[in-house]
């Protein structure tokens, strides 16, 4: 029994890749078939919150007394930070997905972490010493992942497998006379992982204000319910495209909201909690090799070389990215371990050195993500 509860982590992160790589493809499914992006967001949101709503009331219900009151000040930094997080990064990602391919957009996330450190690098939440080791490897993996980004937009190299089928129904197809659609997507899906380290950088002040994780998700949830339904009613206007016509459309909204926003959420929570967000970030790629994998046998995406050898650069640099930060805490380890000999010897035993250190540095309460969209 203690071994099977010692493999449970990796169980729980090996299963949230799956639900991932599943979304991705019946999203793009459901895409293909003519639903509209805008509106399927918005589908998504409010079913994530409804399902998150009445936990985070019954779980503050008791403790109320105890939890921050939200003033106008943090009200309106969450409203920026659910229309950073949620509104804008899901609606180029989407864009991006129906533009580009399931498995594009399954390799672009892996750029998270890479620009979540130049971000935190740049406002003075990361440490940068180009003289130690760890400096230079966060440094030349987050170099890896941009050479890797431009060369799945821009190198695209001949195809080696199935054909694309032609999207019809972006946005941004309607607004720009654009024939590159892939370049388009792929610059989409960039944008989304900009959005979402962006996101991540605001935790620090957001929970700062309002600590209790719960009721922000819930809160992020709403608002962004409200953010993309006016996106939504701007953009499509007519009746007609709000309907659900088949059951993918449906089952595409329901996944998404249940599993996007509840079962993943207490999976990564409890993941962090036990391992922490690098142990979590480490099983990120694996979600591009199911989803490509996948992709070509079932929605016939086409693979170029280009585009792969783009998206393995971003995973090797996605890992030495994480071995920089790992290294990092390795090496403040050391410092602290001259001050405090018998702690750190303690923290050694019990196997928790640097797994549960949060994604940007030891002194922020920032996670590697909750997901609340």
């Amino acid at each position: 029994m203690g071994a099977w509860e010692h493999q449970l982590p990796a169980i729980g992160v090996v299963s949230m890749q799956v639900l991932y790589a599943a979304m991705a493809l019946l999203n793009r499914a459901a895409l293909v078939k003519g639903m509209s992006p805008r509106v399927f967001i918005f589908y998504r949101q409010t079913i994530a919150t409804l399902v998150i709503s009445p936990i985070a009331y019954f779980t503050r219900r008791g403790r109320s007394s105890t939890m921050p009151s939200m003033g106008f000040k943090s009200f309106l930094l969450v409203f920026i930070t659910a229309f950073i997080g949620v509104t804008l990064n899901q609606n180029m990602y989407f864009e991006g997905l129906y533009l580009a391919s399931s498995s594009i957009a399954s390799a672009t996330y892996n750029l998270i972490p890479a620009v979540t450190f130049m971000t935190a690098a740049v406002v003075g939440l990361e440490q940068v010493n180009i003289r130690t080791l760890s400096s230079a490897a966060k440094i030349l993996g987050t170099t890896f992942c941009v050479v890797g980004a431009i060369s799945m937009a821009l190198l695209r190299g001949p195809k080696l497998l199935n054909t694309q089928l032609p999207p019809l129904n972006s946005a941004l197809l309607q607004l720009y006379a654009v024939d590159n659609t892939w370049f388009l997507g792929v610059l989409c899906l960039l944008a989304s992982s900009c959005c979402w380290s962006f996101w991540l950088i605001l935790q620090v002040p957001v929970n700062a204000r309002y600590p209790d994780h719960i009721s922000l998700s819930a809160w992020m949830c709403f608002l962004s319910m409200l953010q993309t339904g006016a996106v939504a009613l701007f953009l499509e206007p007519d009746p007609v495209s709000w309907n659900l016509s088949s059951g993918l459309e449906l089952t595409c909204c329901i996944f998404s909201g249940v599993m996007g926003s509840g079962v993943q959420f207490f999976i990564q929570s409890w993941c962090i909690s036990r391992r922490g967000p690098f142990y979590s970030a480490m099983f990120t790629p694996l979600a591009t090799v199911i989803t490509t994998v996948l992709a070509c046998i079932f929605l016939r995406e086409e693979i170029y070389l280009g585009s792969l050898l783009g998206a393995i650069a971003v995973i090797i640099g996605l890992y030495v990215v994480l071995w920089g930060k790992s290294e990092e805490l390795r090496e403040n380890l050391v410092l602290a371990s001259e001050k405090c000999p018998t702690i750190i010897a303690q923290e050694k035993i019990c196997g928790k050195i640097d797994l549960e250190q949060p994604l940007l540095t030891a002194d922020n309460n920032t996670t590697d993500k909750d997901y609340v969209s």
